[in-house]
């Protein structure tokens, strides 16, 4: 990989419908040197584990006004799914420049309704890294199932949300899945939600508690449209939040003597079920 060298700050915004704008302010003394004329911002999609980046974009740099330049990643910009780090690359150097997150201003990206007749739904959310650079995270799923109000009962999650690129028919299900262990899967009704694409669902704790818990497991929750349709990952993604991981937090219930049912989200967004060992009284 490319070394990087000195690095600037962004501001970025985004707009409704998916475009992000990257303002580079000259003047601030975190920012100087400023870069060179001619120069892109440069989006590199991260790749897994002992794999090679996934892609590059090259955006050119513009001026924005005086002490300011400016780069424009429009929506109709393909972006595969993932994460991809911003660098800003100059003409002739041997180095990148990794760019910092400055403001940020994703008031337009919350709670976003797109049309439930779209084929197709993508997201992007700026968002500063661990190590304090800026990234996006990206997402594109065809279809789409996207979760809203998540409410624990004491015997189960019920779960509202909208449909994406695919209707609700008959046979429709939602179905708890323990990723590495196909035998494991419960599959329980889906019930339309409205005439626009809405759907709802109630899954109880007890079911998936049935086999052994000895660890946490973390139950993957997917939506069947049909009977024999393809399954749906459930996923919160239009809005604002990069992740849910650690800031949408519920409470736990018990799903079966000395196992503790908890609904939650990974780092990327997919919605799940967490059993683990718990107090036997609880």
């Amino acid at each position: 990989m490319t070394p990087a060298i000195a690095a600037v700050r962004a501001d970025c915004a985004a707009d409704p419908a998916g475009t992000l704008t990257f303002d580079f302010d000259l003047t601030v003394p975190a920012s100087l040197p400023a870069p060179a004329p001619a120069s892109v911002l440069l989006l590199r999609r991260r790749g897994a584990a002992g794999r090679r980046p996934g892609g590059t974009v090259r955006i050119p740099l513009g001026e924005s006004g005086p002490g300011r330049l400016r780069a424009v990643l429009p929506a109709s910009t393909g972006l595969s799914e993932g994460r991809w780090d911003a660098y800003v690359e100059e003409p002739g150097a041997e180095a990148v420049r990794t760019v910092e997150p400055g403001l940020r201003d994703l008031r337009d990206l919350v709670d976003r309704s797109p049309d439930t007749g779209a084929a197709s739904v993508s997201a992007r959310v700026p968002y500063p890294t661990a190590d304090g650079r800026l990234a996006v995270r990206c997402w594109v799923r065809a279809p789409h199932a996207e979760a809203g109000a998540v409410v624990v009962g004491p015997d189960g999650m019920t779960v509202e949300g909208a449909l994406y690129g695919v209707a609700v028919g008959e046979g429709a299900a939602v179905e708890a899945r323990l990723p590495g262990d196909p035998a494991r899967a419960h599959r329980f009704p889906l019930a339309p939600d409205g005439p626009s694409g809405g759907f709802a669902f109630t899954l109880p704790y007890g079911p998936p508690a049935e086999g052994p818990v000895r660890e946490a497991q973390l139950w993957q929750l997917w939506l069947v449209p049909a009977a024999g349709a393809a399954g749906v990952r459930i996923s919160r993604i239009l809005d604002d939040v990069w992740s849910r991981h650690k800031s949408f937090v519920y409470p736990a219930r018990a799903a079966a003597p000395g196992v503790l049912a908890t609904p939650c989200y990974t780092a990327d967004n997919d919605l799940c079920l967490r059993l683990e060992p718990g107090p036997a009284d609880r």
